[in-house]
């Protein structure tokens, strides 16, 4: 198989007009005047910049560019002008998504070298470490492309990106680079996930995907990897994981994964748990889905994959966290082994449920870890799916959705999602939504009415949480990009991998 393009970012000190480099990118917004650098290129460039605005074929408003070339009057071969809109609206987002939009058209171009000088368009507004780090995720996002399967090379892209982030002041680059260093770690992590995630289901099944966490598991530090395979979890009594992968010959897997930090968590840390759902192909089962789009059903791995990809982020970043990431993985398909409606099945926490519908099988394989984490002590449970298409009904594919039982856990989360830049909104799980899922037959059931789908689901999963801080993210309409964006191309997402260790990451710091 193809490599995955090999991206590395780094810092270096030097005068932007003097910086030998392929590409030279600058931002401008499309109020205000232009920065420093800008107007020092421009007078260098005999006023070409200027000339751009002139002519309004570039004015800074977001998602725009040109481009300018050196000519030898600069250093660098050709200046990428990117568009940041108005001053007022800049975020750290709009930094990303910045460096995101230069990765991707670097890749386009085929350019080895890029130099970026984003960062000073937004001067001191921001703290340098948290600017290093937007850039350099930005970087990994645009850059990345899925074409492992692609055999014909052609005219194709190259098989490595060079970028760095730029600067004359010396003490600048010292407060970019742990910001740099982060944002690389997360930003590797991240198109990991992305791999694993376009991966399509007849090369990743719940035993292949096992063996990919215990292969990853083995090349990091402080984290261990154990398989509860099929016999082990009739042992424990893991109905719902059981229940789900009944159909197929891929049978399921929970995947335990454990980091213990080389450094002692401060006394008041809990331990957290990372639950994500991993079903590996789903078919809907007995209650079978349209055949339309039913291809994409590979990406129901993505919040398996999230944990597995934020597992290998923390170790990099050797937070003084204790996690535990359990990823219940099942591919869900129709056969005469197949769980039915109408069926009951007993839980691992002991609660039965009746099967109403066999496609609202994500509920069914979390429970079942769920219930093992808050059995584990975990004093924080956070699970993510690709779970509801009542949430994409009610979010679409701008934020995910966002349930919990506890208003603290609600805002350390929004923190992180606000500082990594994947969204999310808050919505309600309650008594009210529990009443839904009670069965007449049975303690529950797996599938409410049509209504408040995404609240209803998450109500069930937290009847399964015990005492522990809890909340629940519905990452459908977030997993997948239908279609090309700055931040590279259609397929996986890897969503939920910079918010899960920026919240980790914040835990770890006392924020």
């Amino acid at each position: 198989m193809k490599q995955i393009i090999d991206v590395k970012v780094k810092t270096r000190k030097a005068k932007f007009t003097e910086c030998k480099t392929d590409m030279l990118v600058v931002g401008r917004f499309s109020d205000g005047e232009p920065d420093e650098v800008v107007q020092a290129l421009d007078e260098r460039l005999g006023g070409r910049i200027g000339q751009l605005a002139e002519l309004g074929d570039f004015t800074g408003k977001p998602k725009t560019h040109a481009i300018v070339y050196g000519e030898g009057k600069i250093a660098a071969n050709r200046v990428l002008l990117l568009g940041l809109g108005e001053q007022k609206k800049a975020t750290l987002e709009t930094l990303r998504r910045a460096a995101a939009a230069a990765a991707n058209r670097a890749v386009e171009l085929k350019v080895k070298r890029v130099s970026l000088a984003l960062h000073r368009s937004f001067g001191d507004r921001l703290a340098a470490a948290a600017l290093g780090r937007a850039m350099t995720e930005g970087v990994y996002l645009g850059s990345y492309r899925y074409d492992e399967y692609v055999s014909e090379n052609g005219n194709g892209r190259l098989g490595a990106l060079d970028v760095e982030i730029v600067d004359p002041d010396a003490a600048r680059i010292k407060s970019l680079s742990p910001g740099v260093s982060a944002g690389a770690v997360i930003g590797q992590a991240q198109s990991y996930a992305r791999t694993i995630v376009n991966r399509p289901a007849n090369v990743i099944n719940p035993p292949a995907l096992a063996k990919v966490a215990q292969d990853l598991a083995r090349g990091l530090k402080r984290v261990s990897c154990t398989i509860f395979d099929e016999k082990k979890l009739r042992t424990l009594g893991m109905g719902g994981i059981l229940a789900v992968g009944s159909g197929s010959q891929s049978k399921p897997r929970l995947i335990v994964m454990k980091y213990t930090p080389a450094r002692k968590p401060a006394k008041d840390l809990p331990t957290v748990a990372l639950v994500g759902k991993a079903v590996t192909f789903d078919s809907g089962g007995i209650s079978i889905k349209p055949a339309q789009d039913m291809d994409q059903m590979k990406f129901d791995k993505t919040g398996g994959i999230a944990v597995l990809a934020t597992m290998q982020a923390l170790a990099a970043l050797e937070l003084p966290v204790n996690v535990l990431g359990l990823i219940p993985s099942a591919e869900n398909l129709p056969s005469g082994s197949s769980y039915r409606p109408g069926d009951i099945v007993t839980t691992y926490s002991g609660k039965t449920v009746e099967i109403l519908n066999t496609d609202a099988e994500g509920r069914m394989i979390l429970c079942d870890a769920i219930a093992y984490a808050a059995q584990q002590k975990c004093g924080v449970i956070i699970d993510i799916a690709t779970l509801t298409g009542a949430c994409v009904v009610a979010l679409g594919t701008c934020k995910a959705g966002l349930m919990s039982n506890d208003e603290n856990l609600v805002g350390a989360l929004r923190k992180a999602a606000d500082e990594s830049g994947e969204s999310v909104w808050h919505l309600p799980a309650g008594d009210e939504y529990a009443e839904e899922m009670k069965s007449k037959i049975a303690d529950l059931k797996n599938a409410g009415s049509r209504w408040g789908g995404a609240c209803t689901a998450a109500s069930f999963l937290q009847q399964f949480v015990g005492e522990a801080k809890w909340a629940h993210l519905d990452i459908a309409g977030m997993d997948v990009f239908l279609k090309p964006t700055e931040y590279g191309c259609v397929g996986g997402t890897g969503f939920g991998v910079r918010l899960l260790t920026t919240y980790l990451m914040n835990l770890a710091k006392g924020k």
